[in-house]
C-alpha cells in the first residue's frame, strides 16, 4: 500500500513538472501576418518606436517551418520608427512594413557567393530624393537635370555604409512624393542611420551570401508590439 501511494506521489510531482514546463513561441515569421509568399524573410525588429537599436534575423522556410539563419545587432533612423504607410522624408525614421528586396548594390564587386542581383557603384551613381524629378526614389546615373544635386544622394560619398547594401523595396514600385527615398539595409556607419538599417559588416556579407532571387526575400521592419509591431505586416 505504502509502495503505491510512494509511486502515486512520483507520477503526480513528475506531472507536474511536465505541465509547468513553458511552451515555446512559434518562431517570429509564423506569428506574422504577412511574410511575403517567399522562402526568405528577414526581420528587423526595434523595442520601441523610438529606439534606435534593434536586432536582424534572417530566416529560410524549409517543409513549411522557419528556421533561423542567422542574427545581429541592427541600428535605425536617428529618430526612431514611423509607419510607412504615412512616414514623411526627411524625418530620419526607419518605415515600418513588409517589403521586397529588389537588387543589391557596392562600392566594389559583388562579393563571392553573391545571387542576388547587384549593381556595382561608379562616380556618377546617385540616388534621386527630388520629388518634382521623374526618377524619384530611384538609381540614375549620371544624376539628370531634373533631380537636384542638393536632393539627390551620390552614392560613392558613403565607401563605407555602402561597401554593401540591398535596396529595402519602400515606396519603390509606385513611388509617393514626399514619402521618402533611399531606404536600405546596408552596413554601419559611426551612429543611428538616417531611416535605412544598417548591421556590422560581416553580418551584411552573410546575407547576401545567403539571399537567393529564386526564394523571393522580403524584409519585415517594425517594432515588438504596439500599432507597428513587427507581426502586423
Amino acid at each position: 500500500m505504502r509502495r503505491s501511494l510512494l509511486i502515486g506521489t512520483v507520477l503526480l510531482a513528475l506531472a507536474g513538472t511536465v505541465a509547468a514546463r513553458p511552451v515555446a513561441a512559434p518562431p517570429l515569421p509564423a506569428r506574422m501576418a504577412d511574410t511575403g509568399g517567399g522562402l526568405q524573410l528577414i526581420t528587423a525588429e526595434a523595442p520601441a518606436r523610438g529606439s534606435t537599436t534593434g536586432t536582424v534575423t534572417w530566416w529560410d522556410l524549409r517543409r513549411g517551418v522557419w528556421a533561423r539563419a542567422g542574427s545581429a545587432p541592427a541600428r535605425f533612423g536617428a529618430k526612431g520608427l514611423a509607419e510607412g504607410a504615412t512616414r514623411r522624408q526627411g524625418t530620419s525614421t526607419t518605415p515600418t512594413g513588409l517589403y521586397g528586396l529588389p537588387y543589391a548594390f557596392g562600392t566594389g564587386a559583388a562579393p563571392h557567393g553573391t545571387a542576388h542581383p547587384y549593381r556595382r557603384i561608379t562616380g556618377r551613381s546617385w540616388w534621386c530624393q527630388d520629388n518634382a524629378a521623374r526618377a524619384y526614389n530611384r538609381w540614375v546615373e549620371p544624376r539628370p537635370a531634373d533631380c537636384r544635386a542638393g536632393e539627390a544622394e551620390r552614392l560613392a560619398d558613403h565607401p563605407t555604409q555602402y561597401a554593401r547594401a540591398l535596396v529595402i523595396g519602400f515606396n519603390y514600385a509606385r513611388p509617393v512624393r514626399r514619402r521618402g527615398a533611399g531606404i536600405f539595409l546596408h552596413i554601419d556607419g559611426r551612429g543611428a542611420t538616417a531611416g535605412c538599417v544598417s548591421v556590422p559588416a560581416a553580418a551584411m556579407d552573410r546575407i547576401l551570401g545567403w539571399v537567393e532571387p529564386a526564394r523571393r526575400p522580403h524584409i519585415a521592419i517594425g517594432t515588438r508590439s504596439g500599432p507597428t509591431s513587427i507581426i502586423r505586416y
